[in-house]
């Protein structure tokens, strides 16, 4: 079967992901800057969630670019992954109003490290439903940046407990990596 129903039903959920998220985002109830101050750990959880869910769209949308055609473990594949981004609106409504405590830091790491691996499990089955000569095997390669992205997940969650700000800016290193959009799949579109 073709990719397009996939494709609109995953930006769908992306849309109404990032609905759940800005509507989570209360405006100060004083008009002045201290007000502001006090809401802004939420602010920039939700930054930070929207610049996440704004890459896997981005990627998500390039990686079917290429896709020919899916079948059932590729559908379920990615409501997988939908599933973990899904989870996204609350561990940032979490950390922010929690202000940058340590289990909602871990948590939040949990979550964007079971979304790259229900990530590159979408992509080994779409490999698996492809040929060898698929345009993606070649673009992957060894898959570099998902491997680095995933060590700096697991090392975050583990210094969320010593250092919340250490773990926190392991996630916007990942964030930082993955903001361009994957050349190498670009580049074969």
């Amino acid at each position: 079967m073709k990719t397009n129903r996939l494709e609109a039903f995953s930006d769908g959920v992306l849309a109404i992901v990032i609905t759940i998220m800005v509507l989570e985002l209360k405006t100060p109830h004083e008009a002045n800057f201290e007000a502001l101050l006090k809401v802004m750990p939420i602010f920039l959880s939700y930054l930070l969630s929207f610049i996440y869910i704004g890459i896997y769209w981005n990627n998500h949308h390039h990686l079917f670019q290429i896709t020919e055609r899916v079948n059932g473990k590729i559908l379920w594949s990615n409501l997988h992954l939908l599933f973990w981004l899904s989870l996204i609106p609350f561990t940032t409504s979490w950390i922010g109003e929690s202000h940058f405590e340590p289990a909602p830091i871990a948590f939040y790491g949990i979550v964007l490290l079971m979304s790259a691996l229900a990530y590159n499990i979408l992509q080994i089955q779409i490999l698996k439903h492809h040929d060898e000569n698929f345009v993606l095997r070649k673009a992957l390669g060894k898959d570099i940046k998902g491997k680095i992205s995933i060590a700096l997940y697991v090392i975050g969650v583990g210094l969320t407990f010593f250092n919340g700000i250490l773990a926190i800016l392991c996630y916007i290193i990942v964030a930082i990596i993955w903001f361009i959009p994957e050349k190498r799949i670009e580049q074969n579109i």
